[in-house]
């Protein structure tokens, strides 16, 4: 059986309206917008300049000069030292490098402290508040004030408590008989300014990996803990076996983001201590602080920070690299 086909010309001329060839008028009308993606984004990349960028190469310029409080009128002046204040940074037998040195290792200690702790105590009670029960609503809140609270009010409170004679520390350390009330301890000064520092940073910062891992924990199916209780697989088990791997990506972002918060943290111990910080306190951020602006070194301070600079790339670097192939092992 012969099969006809009838040609229409007004089918034809409707299918060449539709199929409009490609860099036809459809594509010209779409070209006068094309500046609009960069108008938007132009003013987010002049503030990043302005802010980061731009500062960041000051700064090392002003590391390979010798800008003292003697040129800071006139910084062309300055004598260049090449790599002067780099050599003197890192040459640990000499008083600088060996208070710099001090302040860097204090640093490790404290952040290694801080982020261990905080990710314990963050691990902690978003796996106890993962299931339902009466009042998890008001605990969830309840641990999250710390991280609502304004950074400079919470620090300041801590600071009063920490007073010797009239904190709330020792008061309930004398009536806990864990002190001579004749002889209370100074949280501010001496060897416990570490103390009261890493108090302090924990409080601020625990709340955070809270949150971050209490929102990690509602990726992870309730099948996973149903099939693991059935296997016989108890709670220190299901959070070995099901809980840390769920949470894998959430952890090494989180651990991350600590880690480099932690060890430039400048916030706490400025208002702690009120700039007087002893030398049991003396982080870095301080250190670089007190010899750029009241030491007024001002190249030798940024020659501190660009090596600061430098180890936290390269720490992060390695992190994420190790990082991405433990996930490429296990994928």
């Amino acid at each position: 059986m012969a099969v006809t086909t009838e040609y229409r010309p007004e089918a034809a001329r409707s299918a060449k309206r539709v199929r409009a060839p490609e860099g036809g008028p459809d594509r010209k009308r779409r070209l006068p917008g094309g500046w609009l993606p960069y108008a938007l984004i132009a003013p987010a990349v002049i503030l990043e300049l302005l802010i980061h960028v731009i500062p960041m190469f000051v700064g090392i310029w002003m590391s390979f000069i010798k800008l003292t409080q003697l040129y800071i009128a006139n910084w062309a002046a300055a004598p260049f030292l090449g790599l002067g204040n780099y050599s003197l940074a890192l040459q640990f037998d000499g008083p600088q490098g060996k208070a710099l040195l001090q302040s860097f290792l204090t640093t490790c200690l404290f952040t290694i402290v801080v982020v261990g702790v905080s990710w314990v105590l963050g691990m902690a009670a978003a796996v106890a508040l993962q299931r339902s029960f009466w009042g998890r609503g008001f605990l969830r809140t309840l641990f999250l004030i710390p991280y609502a609270v304004p950074m400079y009010a919470g620090i300041i409170a801590w600071k009063f408590m920490f007073q010797q004679q009239t904190g709330m520390i020792n008061h309930v350390l004398s009536s806990l008989h864990l002190v001579d009330a004749g002889h209370k301890p100074f949280w501010l000064i001496g060897s416990n300014a570490l103390v009261s520092v890493i108090v302090v940073a924990i409080w601020r910062m625990w709340p955070f990996a809270f949150l971050m891992l209490m929102a990690g924990l509602q990726s992870i199916s309730a099948d996973l803990y149903e099939a693991s209780a059935l296997d016989g697989a108890r709670s220190f088990r299901q959070w070995r076996s099901v809980t840390l791997p769920g949470l894998g990506g959430v952890n090494r972002v989180l651990l991350l983001v600590m880690f480099l918060w932690t060890f430039n943290d400048f916030n706490t111990p400025f208002i702690l201590f009120g700039g007087n910080e002893p030398p049991a306190g003396d982080l870095i951020s301080i250190h670089i602080y007190n010899t750029s602006f009241v030491n007024l070194n001002f190249g030798f301070g940024s020659a501190m920070s660009v090596l600061l600079l430098l180890f936290l790339l390269v720490v992060t670097g390695v992190y994420l690299f190790i990082g991405r192939r433990r996930s490429n092992d296990n994928a």
